[in-house]
């Protein structure tokens, strides 16, 4: 497995993405998963570290499958896998039940994550895109899509495994993909971490807490 956890991953990847460091970059993470690799690399690059709030669109009988993603925002943004929801069998209503959903579960995350907290400037700066990995790709490019519309200078995809199909189609989406393994035959992103363990609610908001909007921490996080 290339990666012990996903601190290290974000350390890795942290080192990948060095030459940004004087590009103005702003970190988004995807939670819950994306947020300790984003620590690492905003640490690092001592950047500004905020949320990006995407929920994956599962098909109702298999969750874990993506029939399409949204991503927060005044007007949420839906990205639809078309392949998936016609095989399945989904038709609007059941599609549409699940999104309402997701927009539900990202409200709550945005209350216990955020709260009052001011969020990140991405407006003219080089906003880093990280998350634990991709699997169908869905969730990712709702996400590059809602981080477009915010008028970044550009917009970098971080990974640190991908399947190498979906990294091709997440190349149209952002300005550069830093990705540190790639494989054609993919399965799911858990089989590439020793522990994979589930990330709390409780170390997203204390991963936030170290990390006030305009005042990045300075140097290295603790091992782990």
């Amino acid at each position: 497995m290339p990666f012990r956890n996903r601190a290290e991953a974000g350390r890795r990847l942290a080192a990948a993405l060095a030459g940004y460091r004087n590009e103005e970059p702003t970190v988004l993470a995807l939670p819950r998963g994306g947020v300790p690799v984003a620590a690492e690399v905003a640490a690092a690059l001592k950047a500004p570290l905020d949320l990006l709030l995407v929920r994956k669109v599962g098909v109702p009988f298999q969750p874990e499958l993506a029939m399409g993603a949204v991503v927060d925002g005044a007007a949420p943004i839906i990205v639809r896998n078309e392949d998936v929801i016609a095989q399945a069998g989904i038709d609007e209503a059941a599609f549409k039940t699940v999104c309402d959903a997701e927009l539900a579960e990202i409200e709550r995350r945005r209350a216990r994550y955020l709260g009052d907290r001011e969020r990140a400037e991405v407006a003219g700066r080089t906003a880093i895109v990280v998350d634990d990995g991709v699997a169908t790709g869905a969730t990712t490019r709702a996400a590059l899509r809602a981080t477009r519309m915010r008028h970044p200078r550009q917009v970098v995809l971080a990974v640190p495994v991908a399947p190498t199909d979906s990294l091709g189609e997440l190349r149209k989406e952002a300005d550069a993909v830093v990705c540190l393994e790639d494989h054609p035959m993919f399965g799911a992103i858990g089989f590439f971490y020793r522990d994979f363990r589930q990330v709390a609610d409780e170390e997203v908001i204390e991963i936030l807490r170290r990390f006030p909007t305009h005042k990045p921490r300075q140097g290295p996080l603790p091992a782990a």
